[in-house]
């Protein structure tokens, strides 16, 4: 079968069965906090098993995007070493919400396995929960009598808890679970080794290919267990697992889930993938390719997702997945320039009709992943050299693992590869001091991070919270629930849940409201208002002396106005931009504060100044043209898109949205907006910029923040008409300085060459000679660049020079050094290797080629030290 074809039984199969097929949510979460990438077929329903929303209906069914590269579930480092696992897979998954339980879960499991898939029953085994007195679950029974009904008892495993029992996290809904295993080895294997001993023992060809988790515990911060209230079904199993045992191959990558994006990489690389009894130096081959083929999947699915690589949170482990990919590529496949982008092609023409984001946008895809290339290949270029120069400088044969760190820390740099050039050239490396930095930037990093939380204390029992914020900016509430935080980077904070709040929290790129809860005479501060699992948060300092007492709730009017004012503008800016720079501009990104707006958009090249002042004065046109807000609260999603209304990718929709209209602007939001875009007094632009390939940024202010702007722009006007003694033409007058400050720097220029020339003459004559070496180190009154010059003029006067040079220009000084060829070669001198040393002393550093390099510093009394110092490499 066909793994498209696979997909779709296993979502007809639960839809005969009274299942809502729901479609799979975006690889990258946008609305949990707790999490950076949807990990599970059940993250994008945790507010259900919670109690926090109702479901669209109590049987449903998906196939799931999931990405394992953060957090508690990170199979990262294992990928490519095995057949196994993956940075992103399907997880076709069925669901109960308090119907149906363990006996229709197993039955359906069983039924689809070996009367509609086929698989045969004699290689199947199954797992039940063995119980755990200690926390008082009992074994599960329920589940083992129902097995046997279906399968022989020899074939029914008794799990632990790590194996048998689920949990969503340290604290929420778990339970026990039965889990379906495969054993695809062949007659001869079996009959040697039993299968049921190579159950969850990490065999390759006896894997898990299903998970059945009944919900029926909530786990507290004090790790008890109580009973949820309903029962639930959450069941996973893995696609490309799944595949591997239907298409009869042995690795999940002889699959057609993997197959076409192989086959591209070893007609791309030249390279050939052994599926087979491969020799070591093969294997070293198929691991990378495992490697791109997995990670190329991961990217290119985040990035239509809306998560575009990075330096921090879910970015900077997007661009770590593909820098691991282009490294093993660099290292394995021989590939020294960007190809791993055209791969995308096959992987949207596979999965496309299926995941149509994916083919949507392919281009933008395709550009980030070359531009993300391209970039790292040149990191790599620049820490080998990095990396010669550490080596160069190692006393002995082990090179410094503090040093490797800072080669990977800050420049991106594997550990491995460093490992590997280290062995080539007969080095090793401290891989000990090297694990200890990367310890303390990991403990460094948690300690930042660590929250510890409290279980929900609930005072109104049931889901009875709202939001009323679109309407009112102060109600009176009550708390309906409220947990403390222990947050290593804030503090103690708490989490307070109103059962009517006016407060917007954090989202669509809106941030949150800030405002205050006042009682009587106590007032709370509430600091931000976040989402998480379908409620709102208000983040608070103290808690209120009276949880149960009523309060009144008030929004801080004059941020929301600012950030409704910046969200308006937004979709004005977004309308603008299609229409002066095409259709294809599409928004990848935002954010809306009550100082500015942030708007990332897809488009090809940098806009230009007069393409700016075009969408600027579009934007203040709508705002001029005093366009009413028509907000429709609840618009059945296909009815809006199909009035024009935008839709972004990596957005999760319901059935029925919320739309906001000003003018022929029409788009799906939840953010807080102007009632009218004369509301917004006007838009200015503040800067354009790139964010990586095919990707651009606008920044923007409007409201009072441009009062301030415009504030700010006529004093500096003035402040330079008074140096300029207030000239009847500001710009002719400014035009004029730079005309003469040019002339006048060629001058200097001509005059500094001349001086250079002159200084030859004279410090031909203070050359010394120490053992056979020309050695000059002396102060000259130059700049830089003439420093540069004289030092070229010297050399040409004979061989054998050694020439170090020092200048100081407005109190900053560097160090200047030439070195004659036939010295770098016979001599084993270097001057990127003198300055780097001598720089030290001027508080500075730097480097260059062997026989050219200069260093700047900070401390121009050294140079009477490093200029000493010099002489110690001749004598």
């Amino acid at each position: 079968m066909k793994s498209q074809d696979i997909r779709k039984q296993f979502l007809q199969f639960f839809e005969d069965r009274g299942h809502l097929i729901v479609p799979s949510a975006p690889i990258v979460t946008k609305d949990d906090p707790t999490l950076m990438f949807n990990n599970s077929g059940m993250a994008q329903f945790k507010e259900f098993f919670l109690g926090n929303g109702t479901p669209k209906s109590k049987r449903i069914a998906d196939t799931q995007k999931c990405l394992r590269v953060s957090g508690k579930h990170n199979d990262l480092e294992d990928v490519g070493f095995d057949t196994y696992h993956h940075t992103m897979f399907e997880m076709l998954g069925n669901w109960s919400f308090g119907d149906y339980f363990k006996k229709e879960a197993i039955n359906w499991a069983w039924e689809l396995l070996t009367e509609v898939y086929k698989i045969p029953k004699d290689i199947l085994y199954v797992s039940v929960f063995e119980g755990s007195p200690e926390e008082g679950v009992p074994f599960d029974q329920e589940a083992y009598d129902i097995w046997k009904t279906l399968i022989d008892e020899d074939r029914i495993i008794l799990g632990n808890k790590k194996d048998n029992f689920w949990e969503m996290g340290d604290q929420g809904p778990c339970g026990p679970c039965s889990e379906i295993h495969v054993d695809i080895r062949s007659a001869e294997e079996k009959a040697l080794v039993s299968g049921k001993s190579l159950v969850n023992n990490d065999h390759p060809q006896v894997v898990e290919i299903w998970n059945n988790v009944f919900m029926e515990f909530n786990r507290k911060a004090d790790k008890s267990l109580e009973k949820l209230p309903a029962q639930h079904v959450d069941t996973g199993m893995g696609f490309e697992r799944l595949c591997m045992v239907l298409q009869g191959v042995q690795s999940n990558y002889d699959t057609d889930v993997f197959t076409p994006l192989i086959s591209k990489i070893e007609a791309v690389t030249g390279t050939k993938y052994v599926s087979k009894n491969a020799t070591p130096e093969e294997e070293k081959v198929n691991i990378a390719i495992r490697v791109v083929a997995d990670h190329v999947r991961a990217v290119a699915f985040a990035i239509a997702d809306g998560q575009l690589p990075s330096n921090t949170g879910a970015g900077y482990v997007i661009r770590r997945i593909l820098r691991r990919a282009i490294r093993y590529a660099f290292t394995f496949l021989n590939k020294k320039e960007p190809f791993i982008n055209e791969l995308v092609a096959v992987l949207a023409a596979q999965m496309g009709d299926f995941f149509p984001e994916i083919k949507a946008q392919q281009n933008l895809v395709t550009n980030v992943i070359k531009e993300e290339e391209a970039s790292f290949l040149r990191t790599l270029d620049q820490g080998l050299q990095l990396l010669d120069n550490v080596i160069a400088e190692t006393q002995g044969t082990q090179v410094s693992g503090a040093k490797a760190f800072e080669l990977y820390d800050t420049f991106g740099f594997p550990f491995d590869l460093t490992q590997l050039i280290a062995k080539e050239k007969g080095y090793s490396v401290d891989e000990e001091a090297f694990n200890t930095e990367l310890q303390k930037q990991k403990d460094r990093s948690r300690a930042a991070g660590e929250v510890a939380k409290d279980d929900w204390v609930t005072l109104v029992d049931g889901n009875t919270e709202s939001f009323v914020g679109y309407d009112q900016l102060e109600n009176q509430v009550k708390i309906t629930r409220y947990r403390k935080v222990d947050s290593k980077k804030d503090g103690i904070l708490y989490q307070i849940v109103l059962d009517a709040t006016p407060f917007y929290p954090e989202g669509g790129g809106q941030v949150g409201d800030k405002g205050t809860l006042v009682s009587g005479s106590e007032t709370i501060e509430v600091l931000d208002t976040k989402k998480e699992n379908n409620l709102i948060l208000h983040i608070t300092r103290k808690l209120p002396q009276d949880v149960n007492g009523s309060f009144t709730a008030t929004v801080d009017a004059s941020l929301r106005a600012e950030s409704q004012s910046n969200h308006t503008a937004t979709h004005l800016l977004h309308q603008a931009l299609r229409s002066i720079l095409g259709t294809h501009v599409e928004q990848k990104g935002s954010l809306v504060s009550p100082g500015y707006l942030r708007f990332d958009f897809s488009h090809f090249a940098k806009v230009s100044p007069e393409e700016l002042q075009q969408v600027e004065a579009f934007v203040n046109a709508r705002i001029q043209e005093h366009l009413p807000l028509i907000e429709r609260r609840s618009i059945p999603f296909k009815q809006a898109v199909e009035e024009g209304a935008m839709a972004l990718f990596g957005e999760k929709y319901g059935d029925n949205v919320r739309a906001i209209k000003f003018g022929e602007s029409m788009e799906l939001c939840g953010g807080t907006h102007v009632q009218n875009t004369a509301d917004i007094w006007y838009f200015k632009i503040i800067s354009e910029s790139a964010v990586a390939a095919g990707i651009r940024r606008i920044e923007a202010i409007t409201g009072n923040a441009v009062k301030g702007f415009f504030a700010e722009q006529e004093k500096a006007l003035d402040d330079i008409k008074t140096i300029l003694k207030n000239p009847q033409d500001t710009l002719k007058a400014v035009t004029s300085l730079q005309d003469e400050n040019a002339k006048l720097k060629k001058q200097v220029e001509a005059l500094l060459k001349d001086k250079a020339k002159n200084l030859k003459g004279e410090l031909v004559a203070e050359l010394q000679e120490v053992n056979g070496i020309k050695f000059l180190a002396k102060q000259v009154d130059l700049d830089a660049t003439g420093a540069k010059d004289l030092a070229y003029e010297l050399g040409g006067t004979g061989n054998n020079l050694f020439i170090v040079l020092a200048t100081v220009t407005d109190d900053k000084p560097m160090l200047t050094c030439y070195v004659s060829k036939e010295l770098v070669e016979a001599k084993g001198l270097n001057a990127g290797q003198v300055v780097r040393e001598l720089g030290k002393f001027i508080q500075g550093g730097g480097g260059g080629q062997p026989f050219f390099a200069t260093a700047g510093g900070k401390n121009p009394a050294g140079i009477t030290e490093a200029l000493k110092a010099a002489e110690g490499y001749v004598k």
